[in-house]
């Protein structure tokens, strides 16, 4: 009776925060909706959901503002926020580097390539926006991402096996070599063309919409059920390669698996949203010291979310009558916890 009732107590433990950052991501979702050039108040927000709910009611200007315009947009952001947080997660798991990122991996900046070359050769508002172009600069995007992981492995040797800690010094270097390849695609652009992708390179969520959701949300939902799989054996991989062998675990395929996926997730991502660094590396780490002993993937998920929803707010507001790119408050943000990281290993 007393273990069946600790039992209990243990998983009530573990839901509630579980819950909480849930009921934290809705309420973040439905109170962002307020925030834009139109003043909007929350229960104008809420009322438009209702009313997108209900076909018979008739549709006011609000509610096209709420629904057509905002509410993609919000989805997406949350989207971005949940893919790149666990894709940081799954890069410092199975990497066993707190540092790992999909940003400092090079997988983003592989992206990027990918996506900036796609987008100066394909520069008509016909390849970009219709459906079949989201998905050759998808295909691009990760195109890159892949090209960025195969050159990280390369660098590190037997990096996949035994010398992960390598990886992250050869992603680094892939990522300053294809930042820099991208300033050159950008140099050589039209300069129009060129205005526009250096504003998407950065972040941004301003081309959302219904139908540039579809791909995204079913890729990463892929994605996430993929690493949901891998769980056990990338926390295996925590333990140490030696260990992981010793369970019957092939350390080279599963660790070149969740990059893979993790390349997928972010190009898709990229060629959705732009590139959008740090992400991946701070809220992995917030949930770990807000909920040190918490299963991360669900957590990181929502916060991750949530978070990336109320940057996208501040891009909106912060500045009158202009956006900010989403992608150069999560550098601000992230360099800041970056130190905060270091000092603290620092002081251990």
């Amino acid at each position: 009776m007393t273990s069946t009732t600790s039992s209990v107590a243990k998983a009530s433990t573990v839901r509630i925060p579980l819950f909480i950052s849930l009921f934290l991501l809705l309420v973040s979702i439905v109170f962002s909706l307020g925030f834009g050039a139109a003043d909007v108040s929350f229960s104008q927000a809420f009322n438009a959901l209702l009313h997108a709910l209900n076909s018979s009611h008739q549709v006011n200007i609000i509610d096209r503002i709420i629904i057509e315009l905002r509410l993609p947009r919000v989805l997406l952001a949350a989207l971005a926020g949940s893919g790149l947080a666990i894709a940081g997660h799954a890069l410092q798991t199975v990497l066993r580097n707190p540092l790992a990122d999909p940003f400092l991996f090079g997988i983003s900046s592989g992206a990027s390539l990918g996506a900036i070359t796609y987008l100066t050769l394909f520069s008509s508002q016909v390849a970009v926006l219709s459906s079949f172009g989201h998905i050759g600069l998808s295909m691009a995007a990760f195109i890159g991402a892949s090209l960025s992981v195969v050159i990280v492995i390369a660098l590190s040797g037997r990096g996949l096996a035994q010398l992960a800690e390598r990886m992250l010094l050869a992603g680094v270097a892939v990522s300053f070599m294809f930042g820099a390849l991208s300033s050159l695609m950008l140099y050589f652009a039209d300069p129009r063309a060129a205005a526009a992708v250096l504003f998407w390179s950065l972040g941004s969520f301003t081309k959302a919409s219904w139908d540039n959701l579809t791909m995204p949300f079913v890729i990463v939902a892929l994605c996430f059920i993929c690493l949901w799989l891998f769980r056990r054996l990338t926390a295996a991989l925590q333990l140490g390669d030696e260990t992981a062998h010793t369970l019957g675990i092939n350390v080279a395929k599963v660790r070149l698996g969740i990059l893979l996926v993790c390349s997928l997730l972010t190009a898709t991502l990229v060629a959705a949203c732009g590139g959008i660094g740090f992400v991946g590396l701070m809220i992995p780490h917030a949930v770990r010291m807000l909920f040190p002993n918490q299963s991360p993937f669900f957590l990181t998920a929502f916060l991750g979310a949530s978070f990336m929803v109320w940057v996208d707010v501040l891009a909106r507001t912060l500045l009158a009558n202009q956006e900010l790119p989403v992608g150069i408050i999560t550098a601000a943000i992230g360099s800041v916890f970056f130190i905060f990281l270091l000092s603290r290993q620092k002081r251990s």
